[in-house]
């Protein structure tokens, strides 16, 4: 699966979620984001935190032409 970068808001809609909570998760993994370049104040994140985020929290994304290609 190839991951494209996604605005935090669309992230937490594929988990199902809120994006405060989804937030709230990224709080317990703000040095491991940080390694990949993510600081807290983007709201679009680069495909390789979209892949790990949703390996951590299980999120599947449905391929659609707004989330992966």
């Amino acid at each position: 699966m190839i991951y494209k970068s996604m605005y935090k808001y669309e992230l937490a809609a594929a988990a199902g979620v809120s994006p405060s909570t989804l937030r709230n998760w990224l709080i317990n993994d703000r040095q491991a984001l940080r390694a990949m370049g993510v600081r807290d104040n983007m709201r679009l994140l680069p495909p390789v935190a979209v892949k790990y985020i949703c390996d951590k929290y299980c999120i599947h994304i449905q391929d659609n032409t707004n989330a992966i290609r």
